[in-house]
């Protein structure tokens, strides 16, 4: 009984507690940058009034920006009332499948810090097939998604071939990559290929109706196919790690590579596997991302998707599930946060500064477990007990 509740702590309480805290944090932050706020600050009774309602008026403006408004269904049904929680979705959902690369990385005992990279090839070879070919809807998207996960396995497979081949750490690998791809993509935009016919400016043809991911709650919601798509990557994940032999052997080079060498295991074929497999997983992230969302390829296509993946797996200690769930959270930051600057004018950076303290809390399990008091908790499945190895 201890043993399991030691485990709901560690996977679920202290994420939980840690979210919190920032939440507060933050909130104290929002407060005391207020202008009305520290006018009043000589009087108690006034402060803790305006103080509260600055706080209370902020989180409340997220919370509508995220998830629902009521003042959106006013002349129209319910439904339009989560129009914002169907645009944190869209948000969350690359967000999900480049977290998922990073979060098999970890579980193999790699830094998959390349996942930027890999989801601009994903995005180029998607919005190539989109717009350059014709057939139909299925064929088409089915297609322009196998393009972009082909190409981003090969750029994450060619770190896993050189960390295999000759010790080159994959964290100065992929983060060089990342500049390349980076670069890579500003050139390839200027070609004759990619660049929009009579523009100068770095950008792609639109991808053909066909190529586009179907919307689920018809066209007032930008929701689409995506969601499913990235769910059921977490399900493969999830399956591939615990119910097949090349999961076992992941976790097992993870967990201690020279013990599975020792047990017969090539570590160098699982660590290409996984690269390759990681990098699938962002490409396809920035495939549906093209094909859902934006439509057409443009150089800053990838945004900081392939950075926040890390935050995601890290809040989520590299489990499919939490990934999904931390990206949904990292969605509903990021669409709640317009909305609360434009309704309280509250600076939108103040969603960076929660994010990077949800960060900190989670990577510091043990001043989580001060605070709140938690004691006689066993660091089980954690990436700070094992070094990020899953």
């Amino acid at each position: 009984m201890k043993k399991f509740y030691n485990r709901i702590a560690e996977t679920a309480l202290l994420p939980f507690l840690s979210v919190i805290m920032a939440f507060v944090i933050s909130g104290l932050l929002i407060v005391f940058s207020d202008a009305a706020v520290l006018k009043v600050i000589g009087s108690p009774s006034k402060f803790i009034k305006v103080a509260s309602s600055t706080f209370m008026n902020a989180y409340i403006a997220l919370f509508q920006g995220a998830f629902f408004d009521p003042h959106l269904t006013q002349g129209h049904t319910l439904l339009q009332g989560f129009y914002p929680l169907s645009e944190t979705i869209v948000t969350a959902t690359p967000l999900i499948l480049a977290g998922l690369s990073v979060s098999l990385a970890f579980q193999s005992g790699l830094f998959n810090i390349g996942a930027q990279g890999q989801f601009i090839f994903g995005a180029i070879g998607a919005s190539y097939v989109g717009f350059h070919y014709t057939f139909s809807p299925i064929v088409h998207v089915t297609l322009a998604l196998l393009t972009g996960i082909v190409l981003a396995s090969l750029w994450g497979g060619f770190v896993g071939l050189l960390k295999a081949r000759t010790g080159a750490h994959e964290v100065i690998v992929t983060i060089m990559m990342n500049y390349i791809a980076g670069f890579f993509i500003l050139w390839i935009l200027k070609t004759k290929s990619f660049l929009r016919p009579r523009r100068i400016d770095p950008l792609a043809p639109n991808i053909k109706p066909s190529a586009e991911l179907p919307h689920l709650l018809g066209s007032t919601m930008r929701l689409h196919a995506g969601i499913l798509i990235a769910l059921l990557a977490a399900v493969f994940v999830w399956w591939l790690l615990n119910k097949t032999t090349i999961g076992f052997q992941f976790r097992a080079v993870g967990a201690n590579a020279s013990a599975a060498k020792t047990a017969g295991i090539s570590v160098g074929v699982t660590t290409m596997l996984t690269m390759t497999i990681a990098g699938a997983l962002a490409g396809l992230g920035g495939a549906v991302h093209v094909l859902g969302n934006q439509y057409a390829l443009t150089s800053d296509i990838a945004g900081s998707f392939g950075f926040d993946a890390i935050t995601v797996a890290l809040l989520g200690r590299a489990k499919p599930r939490g990934t999904v769930m931390a990206a949904l959270l990292f969605g509903a930051l990021r669409t709640g946060g317009r909305t609360m600057e434009a309704n309280t004018s509250t600076p939108l950076d103040i969603v960076l500064v929660i994010q990077a303290l949800i960060v900190l809390f989670i990577a510091s399990p043990a001043l989580v477990r001060f605070i709140f008091r938690i004691k006689n908790l066993q660091s089980q499945g954690t990436l700070a007990s094992k070094g990020w190895n899953g």
